[in-house]
Parts: C-alpha cells; structure tokens; sequence
C-alpha cells in the first residue's frame, strides 16, 4: 500500500495544466518554420506520390565524404510545378535534372523546393535526378543523436553506419523526407573502398568491382520502406547464413558481422529464429519474406533498418548486459536482437505518418518483448517481465507528441506504452482473440503508414468496447487512473479518481479472497460486502494505482 500511495502522489504532483476536455496540456514549446517543413505535409509534398528511388553513393572513409545521385520516380497527383526535397546541412544539392534539363531550385534551411519545367500532368509517371554530397553530420550519440558513425575496427579497418530516426533520413541523403509516404522500391549503391563492403536493405543484387580499386554493392528493396529504415553499413564483414522454416515458406536469414566476432555471432545470433517462430506466432508473418532477414553487426547500439535490423549489443544477453525489467527474465535473451527485430512488424510493417505517434512503434515493440518471454518461458514469466519494466515510466509528460512538426512524445512509449498494452489484454481477458487482435493488425494494415486514430479504432472495433477514454488516459495524459474504494454498511463503494473524464475501464479485483470483475466509472458505485474484515486487491497486470479512502 506504501509503493501504490507514492505513486499516486506523483502522479497527482506531476499534473500542472488541463485544458476544456480535461486531458493534460501540453508544455509551451516553441517550433520553428524548418520544424513545419519537417513535419508537416506541405504544399510542395502532398501533389506527387513517390514510387521508386535509386539512391547511388560513394562513401570515402577518408574525408567523412558521401557524394552521388538520387533518381526519383514519382506519379503526378495534383498538377503543380514546384517540389519540396529535403536534405540537412551541411549536405549540399549540386544538380537536379529532369528531362535533360537542368532545373532551378532555392535552398530554405534543410529543405530544397526545385522549380519543374516540364508539365506535371495528373497521373503521369515522372522522374528526376539530384546529385549532392558533402560531409552529413557525424552521429553524436547514435541510434539517438543519429548521423553517420565513422569508427576503426579493431583491425583499423573502417567500420561506417547510418541511423536517424527522427533526425531524418535527409541527414544523408536526398529525398521526400515525410512517413506518409513511402516509397515502393528501391535499389541502393554504394561505392566503398578496396576490402570494404557495405550491407544495405533488402537482396544483394550484385557486385561490381572498378577500376580504381572499390566496389559497389547493388542492394534492391521489393518492397516500401520507410526513409529512416534505409542504411549503409561499411566495414570488413564477414557472413554466415541460414533458412528459417516460417509462416510463408522459407525466409533467407543472413548475419554480417566484423571478422573478429564470427564465432561470438553464431552462438549469440541464435536468438534471431528464435525471436522469428515467436513472433510469427503472435504477430502473423514476417512482412519481408521478399527481402529476407538481416541481421549486420553496426558501431552503435542497433536499430530496426527493415531487412537489415543493425547489432551493436556486444554479443550479451539482456541491454548491454543488463535486465531492464529487473526480474532476471530479461537476461535470457538478447535484447537488441529481440526489441529491434520485433520492429519489423511495428515500424516497418505498420509505420506511422507522425512522428508524433512514435507510440504505434515503440508500445507495440515493447510489448513484443514479455511475448517472446511467454513464448518461451511461460504466460507468468512474460507477465512478470512487463510490469519489471514500471520501474522506468516517468510519467513526466505524454506519449503522443505534437504534430505536423517532426515532435516525437515522451519516452513513456516504451514502457508505459507497453504496460498500456498488457492492461488491455487484461480488459480482452482471452488470450486467443488477444493474439487474434495483434496477428489481425499486421495484416490489416500491411505495409502502410498509419494514424493513432486508425490504430485505436480498430482495437476498440476488435475488443468490442469504445476504448477512447482507455487512450485518452494512457496516451494523452501523465496521471495513474486511480481506485477509490472503501468498505461501509457492508458494502464496497468505488470509483476511478485521478482520470480523464469519461474513464470507464473495468478493472478485476480480489474481494476477500474471491475474483470480480468491476465496472467503475468516475462516479462512484457500489456491490455488496459484508466480511468481517475487509479485503480488496487489484489485478497486478493492470496498470493503475489503488486507493483506501477510510485508510
């Protein structure tokens, strides 16, 4: 009772502001005209639908260099003569060509708006060249602070990544750097240095060895992508491959790893197919059987590149050896690997158009790791494992961010939006329809960029209740919904305090000694109760706080 009353005096101090709804508003923050440029669906974006990129690049590890083209297919939507590309200082457009021609463009911050000559009729298919380079902003704190990681090896070698999440993909290269709109396919080159070799997204196409002494790795991507999804990985690697026997036949899995660690890689690389048959079984397929599963040993901690999901964890159990839940569950398993891979699904998958909605990637992928402990260790272990991870919610400020300004919520996304997810799973109580629900999202919204919007309602279609208020709560505000409760005159009396209007979600208890299930709402409500001594307790998996008013 001690640890449920400090809680709830947090939360009741973390409060600050509520606007008319009652939700919890939002600090003041400033954003800028380049944060509207980043983040919103701008005029110069919203008339063309981007179908394939050919991105061609050589990388120079010796001046921190990336220089070459994008080719850019699009469709005409809208008739319009002036399109927004996007690419960061201190990166530089050098050219853009469509036609032959060589078109004007003005530079506003990091986003590019080239004036087109040619007609732009609705439905045309369209393309055009832009070739840049420079010196992209060097990762400072990498996946977080992304850029460009430019390390040595142990061997001296080069050892070069990309990651920029956020950041955006215009870090390094040129492009529609929007998640609305992904790109349907794509081949990616990159010229790198005798003895080096890159790993990107998707298939290896071919190989090409140049006069001069590099090489270009042709990588081809049959399916959409996200921008941020697309990587470089460059150092000395070596391979080692294998045939997962899933869902949709066999998927081509293959490890790059830096010579040094290839025996260290196929022991701890286990955990990939094993992570597969898990997440198969609660997510439905893997989305990317067309482009296989690879994992690529990165100078960095990982990401979920799709098809090319980068390791950096070391070659430990847990993250970076250590168990975030803090029951020792997470120490049975590789954390990156799992956390990382299981964005596959969510992020890759299913990808959100805002960032704001971050939540839709990090929730769904958070949860995925207690599921693939009850996968494998048992529903108590994979239970155990989510509410381990309570100990890190701040509850300091909301999931959902602002939008239409590249602003991403708090980091409460991961482990409150996880311990969310485990108590909707309490309110489904039917753990075949649960799985039901998860395999039914990746499916329904197969390679698209979704909304929250869209995500909640098909939860509340597929549970059956309106869980607006259950989001409103855990999405839009920092409180703990709170039961007040107290036993009188033989009967229990309760209510949801410290809640958004309209909260109403029912809740299982033990009442001396005997499991119910109660229905409160924010006004209060009571059932009969006539022990001589009293008891309540909540349902552990649920993630609220309790509260004895006559106590």
């Amino acid at each position: 009772m001690k640890k449920q009353l400090l809680i709830l005096c947090i939360a009741f101090l973390s409060v600050t502001s509520m606007n008319a709804q009652g939700l919890l508003s939002k600090s003041n923050v400033v954003f800028t005209r380049q944060d509207t440029l980043r983040g919103s669906i701008t005029k110069e974006r919203v008339w063309w639908d981007v179908k394939k990129y050919h991105l061609d690049i050589k990388v120079n590890p010796l001046d921190s260099t990336i220089t070459g083209y994008n080719t850019i297919q699009y469709k005409v939507l809208k008739e319009y003569n002036k399109m927004q590309i996007d690419l960061q200082n201190p990166m530089e457009i050098y050219k853009v060509i469509q036609d032959g021609v060589a078109l004007k463009y003005t530079r506003e911050g990091n986003a590019f708006f080239i004036e087109l000559v040619a007609s732009q009729k609705i439905g045309q298919t369209k393309e055009l060249i832009v070739f840049y380079g420079g010196k992209p902003k060097i990762a400072v704190r990498p996946p977080w602070d992304g850029g460009i990681t430019w390390k040595k090896d142990t061997n001296g070698k080069p050892f070069i990544a990309s990651s920029c999440q956020g950041l955006g993909a215009s870090v390094w290269w040129p492009n529609k750097d929007h998640m609305y709109d992904e790109v349907e396919n794509m081949l990616i080159s990159v010229n790198v240095p005798k003895g080096l070799m890159d790993v990107s997204n998707g298939r290896l196409q071919s190989v090409k060895h140049l006069k001069d002494g590099t090489t270009t790795y042709n990588w081809y991507v049959s399916n959409p992508i996200n921008n941020y999804g697309v990587n470089i990985n460059i150092g000395d690697y070596v391979s080692f491959s294998e045939k997962f026997k899933g869902e949709k036949g066999d998927l081509d899995c293959s490890y790059y790893v830096l010579r040094d660690n290839l025996a260290k890689a196929k022991t701890q690389f286990k955990d990939a197919t094993r992570m597969l048959k898990a997440f198969e079984y609660w997510f439905g397929p893997y989305p990317f059987y067309e482009d296989s599963y690879k994992l690529v040993e990165a100078p960095y901690l990982g990401m979920e590149h799709q098809s090319s999901v980068t390791y950096g964890n070391g070659y430990r159990n847990g993250y970076r050896g250590r168990d975030l839940s803090g029951t020792g569950w997470g120490l049975k398993f590789d954390f990156i690997i799992i956390h990382e891979s299981g964005h596959e699904w969510f992020a890759n998958n299913i990808t959100y158009k805002d960032i704001a909605d971050m939540w839709i990637h990090e929730s769904f992928t958070n949860y995925s790791e207690s599921l693939f402990v009850e996968y494998y260790y048992g529903k108590q272990a994979g239970f155990d494992y989510v509410k381990g991870t309570r100990q890190n919610i701040e509850n300091e400020s909301t999931i959902i961010g602002h939008y239409d300004v590249n602003n991403e919520g708090s980091g409460d996304m991961y482990y409150k939006g996880g311990n969310m997810l485990h108590t909707l799973r309490q309110i489904v109580n039917d753990d075949e329809k649960w799985r039901g629900i998860l395999r039914g999202l990746n499916s329904t919204f197969y390679h698209q960029t979704v909304t929250t919007k869209q995500i909640e309602d098909y939860l509340s279609q597929q549970v059956g209740i309106d869980l607006n208020p259950f989001f409103n709560q855990y999405l839009r505000d920092i409180r703990i919904p709170t039961l007040e409760y107290c036993f009188k005159d033989e009967h229990l009396t309760y209510k949801w305090a410290n809640c958004v209007p309209g909260f109403n979600m029912p809740v299982k208890v033990t009442v001396n000694g005997n499991e119910k299930l109660l229905n409160p709402t924010t006004e209060w409500s009571s059932t009969a109760a006539n022990a001589e001594n009293n008891t309540l307790e909540v349902d552990p998996n649920f993630y609220v706080a309790n509260f004895n008013i006559l106590k």
